[in-house]
């Protein structure tokens, strides 16, 4: 059951989402490791002006948990990007916003770029790009990101180690550690995200994303700006001032400047799970954006 007040569930061609409201379309794409849940703060509100569509992405939550082919490269960014736009064609839906969180920000981004005709603008939640996070590793980075590590090994490595009893504890950690405030997440909600996550076949779907980030996904960056291809559309960029991308990065916009020229943004107080850390700022800061 969905946590977004007001929002109806359904189902297309295995992607699980709920909906509401009325006005422009507005797509929100979660993070790892959640769901659709973690716009519960803001998505109603945003209803009241949009109609939302918020779905669990492929691997994630209710959504098909296909097991990973050779190299992830079903787990790629962008099949993942072409699922979520068939999923709003499906609402009648051809051009619409997006704002993506995580792992979500970069199916959001490469959906810009592979389809510049489906996408208005795009606001991205405390991410900067996957091949800049690769280029640019140092030792603070590679201490608070060594997850991208760890869960891109070959299988079963990740999989054995995050398995059984091991998840629950595993997302204790990564509430706790990326969180400027580990109470911001409701109990509804982190209950929501367990039973998404906490399964072979959640565990598992989780790792093949990585696998994909650090192999296919990072590809297709390098292959967009060796053809100079941007992101058409006007960028919002968010970050957590506590956050790895608001200590490690420098000016965030600085770095997105090389994938689009329209890029605008601020820090947000908090860690990395913006919507539910600091909901009031983001909210509006989205309100503003997507008029």
């Amino acid at each position: 059951m969905t946590l977004l007040a007001g929002f109806r569930e359904a189902r297309h061609e295995g992607i699980h989402y709920a909906t509401a409201g009325s006005g422009p379309p507005l797509l929100l794409l979660h993070g790892y490791p959640q769901t659709h849940a973690m716009w519960h703060r803001i998505a109603p509100a945003l209803a009241e002006h949009f109609t939302v569509v918020a779905p669990d992405l492929r691997g994630y939550g209710d959504s098909h948990k296909p097991p990973q082919t050779d190299g992830a490269a079903n787990y790629a960014k962008r099949v993942m990007a072409a699922e979520m736009v068939d999923v709003m064609a499906s609402l009648g839906h051809a051009r619409f916003a997006v704002c993506g969180h995580d792992r979500g920000g970069r199916v959001a981004y490469r959906m810009a770029l592979d389809h510049p005709e489906r996408v208005e603008r795009l606001a991205l939640l405390d991410i900067v790009p996957t091949k800049t996070v690769f280029d640019r590793i140092s030792a603070p980075v590679a201490t608070a990101y060594f997850h991208w590590f760890m869960l891109a090994q070959p299988m079963p490595v990740p999989e054995t180690l995050l398995g059984g009893a091991n998840a629950a504890f595993w997302l204790d950690h990564v509430f706790g550690a990326w969180s400027g405030n580990v109470q911001a997440f409701s109990p509804e909600a982190r209950a929501a995200y367990a039973r998404g996550f906490c399964t072979t076949d959640g565990i598992h779907a989780s790792c093949a994303d990585y696998r994909a980030g650090a192999g296919v996904d990072r590809t297709h960056d390098a292959n967009d700006l060796l053809a100079g291809r941007k992101i058409a559309c006007p960028v919002l960029l968010l970050w957590g001032e506590r956050g790895v991308v608001g200590q490690a990065y420098g000016d965030p916009r600085a770095v997105w400047r090389d994938y689009a020229d329209d890029v605008r943004g601020h820090g947000v107080p908090g860690g990395h799970f913006l919507p539910e850390e600091a909901p009031d700022e983001t909210l509006a800061a989205l309100r503003n954006f997507f008029g």
